[in-house]
């Protein structure tokens, strides 16, 4: 089904940090009336996320940093457990990664592969994430990782077991949905 859609005005809400819209539009319905319809819709740009592992150890790298939007919905610490990730900006997928990954965790990873593509909150968002996951040795460490402090960053590195990593999913400790996608993507395709 391809629907009918006309834009009658797109209103800028907010462009503070990245860009609130309102779009009221007409929605030609499957039954062939016309109904009127607003939304707002959160542009922040398209981002890319990885996910680090050792086959030989079993060993995968997660990161752990302050989110202010899970700490005012009742996350009473802010600290979110997540896959390394990170905006496109001019960037391809590839590319942000890449650099993200070695930014955050400290880890110069050579061959990425994406995995999917995937809307993460298609209802008020429009980012499109590219899944990335890669392997990764000790002797590719460039440096402690961190995040970058210009950019606001304070990012802890976790170096856990796999097998550690899904039990957290379990039990609450990792709420991620992005980390939790690829957690099991690696798990169900025994990659460690």
């Amino acid at each position: 089904m391809q629907p009918s859609i006309n834009i009658l005005s797109k209103e800028v809400l907010s462009n503070n940090w990245y860009t609130l819209y309102k779009l009221t539009y007409e929605y030609k319905k499957k039954d062939g009336t016309w109904q009127l319809q607003s939304r707002e819709a959160y542009d922040r740009g398209n981002g890319a996320v990885i996910l680090l592992y050792n086959p030989a150890n079993g060993n995968v790298i997660l990161t752990r940093q302050f989110r202010m939007p899970t700490f005012i919905n009742g996350n009473s610490t802010g600290m979110l457990i997540e896959a390394c990730a990170g905006l496109l900006d001019e960037n391809s997928p590839e590319e942000c990664i890449r650099r993200e990954a070695e930014e955050e965790t400290g880890f110069r990873v050579r061959d990425v592969r994406k995995v999917f593509d995937a809307y993460m909150s298609p209802g008020s968002v429009t980012e499109i994430l590219h899944f990335f996951v890669a392997e990764y040795t000790p002797n590719m460490q460039t440096s402690t990782g961190g995040g970058l402090e210009h950019e606001q960053e304070e990012i802890e590195v976790l170096e856990i077991p796999i097998a550690t990593a899904l039990q957290m999913i379990e039990s609450g400790e990792i709420k991620d949905g992005k980390t939790i996608m690829l957690l099991q993507y690696v798990k169900l395709h025994n990659l460690v």
